[in-house]
């Protein structure tokens, strides 16, 4: 298959001058006349190579690029810069903003042919592999108060237990409750990222708004400070923490609150799995099917959504699990046991259940579920049920 080059330049006849001579060499062409459309067909086309011209009138080249190298889809695609520009400090620009070769104007078609081949041979045999893309598992609450942050947070700590690369993430600004639970009760890490831009939003600064706790479980947390609720922030942001996020870690579990709001909507399009925590009753079950409802249609039949029962009141008031499933029309993933005391005991250690208190039946049930999900998502990869 032939490399597919993306050619950017707002002089049309350039475009159509380079890309003749790129097609009569056999590669296939992909052409953009502004920055914006650029960055836009980087990502949809996933060429193997862009030739990005500096002077455009709506975003220059230097800051294409700096924007194609902070994206997590992009930043591996080599880059060569073309300008008409020639000064030493033009070219020291390029190479700063991420380019890998710089051609000036005009060009004769063999120079242009040699170093295409050049660059394309030298980012085959010298590419870094691409950063591993971590599993993503979100957890919903059907409404507040269900137990979906104990959940996250468990779930997360028996991946880490099974030296997995874990991160648990908490989506929920001003009602954040996983760092009072691990005893970062002032961590604002999430609103920090929220409030850059997205082309800001990368690994490095991720790393530098986590917290690592005793257990080695990573977590990037939101506060219980209303102001943090406040904040308004582009879904892409969410988005690209997310995204962002799948590179760090080889599981990634996202406390996305409860209900459905304009970001959970969004960021739960993203999960490889989607754990829905109810509760045994009447009310919970309205609410879930009504929300199930919603959240199939994302990819229906897909089997990435899973039902998890809390118990947090005595049986002889609860719907009978049978019940549940036929209400729901599904399988339940998992039956969560009431353990007041001990979810109590661990929150007060900072520690999560399943680690401080591992022979806990709620701290075997929850693992038992995160070796579930683990299983089926390597199913559903293709891999061999272990």
């Amino acid at each position: 298959m032939a490399d597919k080059i993306l050619i950017v330049d707002d002089d049309l006849d350039s475009l159509k001058l380079i890309g003749l001579m790129l097609q009569r060499h056999g590669y296939e062409v992909v052409a953009a006349n502004a920055g914006t459309q650029a960055l836009a067909k980087a990502t949809s086309e996933h060429p193997n190579l862009i030739i990005l011209d500096v002077m455009m009138p709506d975003m220059d080249g230097y800051e294409v690029c700096r924007r194609l190298r902070a994206n997590p889809d992009t930043r591996g695609i080599p880059i060569i810069m073309f300008t008409a520009k020639t000064l030493v400090d033009d070219k020291v620009a390029g190479f700063e903003a991420g380019a890998d070769d710089y051609l000036t104007k005009p060009t004769h078609p063999a120079e242009l042919a040699s170093r295409v081949k050049n660059v394309l041979s030298r980012t085959t045999t010298q590419k870094k592999p691409e950063p591993t893309r971590a599993a993503a598992i979100g957890v919903i609450g059907v409404k507040g108060g269900v137990g979906a942050t104990t959940i996250a947070l468990n779930v997360a700590a028996a991946f880490s237990l099974k030296s997995e690369s874990a991160i648990v993430a908490d989506f929920r600004l001003g009602s954040g409750s996983l760092g009072l639970q691990l005893g970062f009760p002032q961590s604002t890490g999430m609103a920090n990222v929220l409030s850059k831009p997205p082309t800001e939003i990368r690994a490095s600064l991720l790393e530098g708004e986590m917290v690592t706790h005793q257990s080695g479980l990573r977590a990037l947390l939101s506060s219980a400070h209303s102001k943090e609720s406040l904040l308004n922030y582009p879904l892409e942001a969410a988005s690209t923490v997310v995204k962002t996020l799948r590179t760090m870690g080889t599981m990634t579990v996202f406390d996305l609150g409860p209900g459905l709001s304009t970001t959970t909507n969004r960021l739960q399009k993203e999960m490889d799995q989607l754990l829905l925590v109810i509760e045994p009753n009447p009310v919970s079950l309205a609410m879930a099917k009504d929300l199930l409802q919603e959240l199939e249609q994302t990819n229906p039949g897909s089997g990435r959504i899973h039902i998890v029962v809390v118990n947090r009141v005595q049986s002889s008031v609860q719907t009978p699990w049978h019940e549940v499933e036929q209400a729901l029309g599904r399988e339940l993933r998992a039956i969560i046991a009431s353990a007041h005391d001990q979810l109590f005991q661990a929150a007060r250690a900072a520690v999560p259940a399943v680690i401080s208190q591992p022979n806990a039946i709620v701290s075997s049930q929850i693992v038992k579920l995160a070796e579930d999900v683990s299983a089926r998502m390597k199913v559903a990869a293709g891999e061999p049920r272990p």
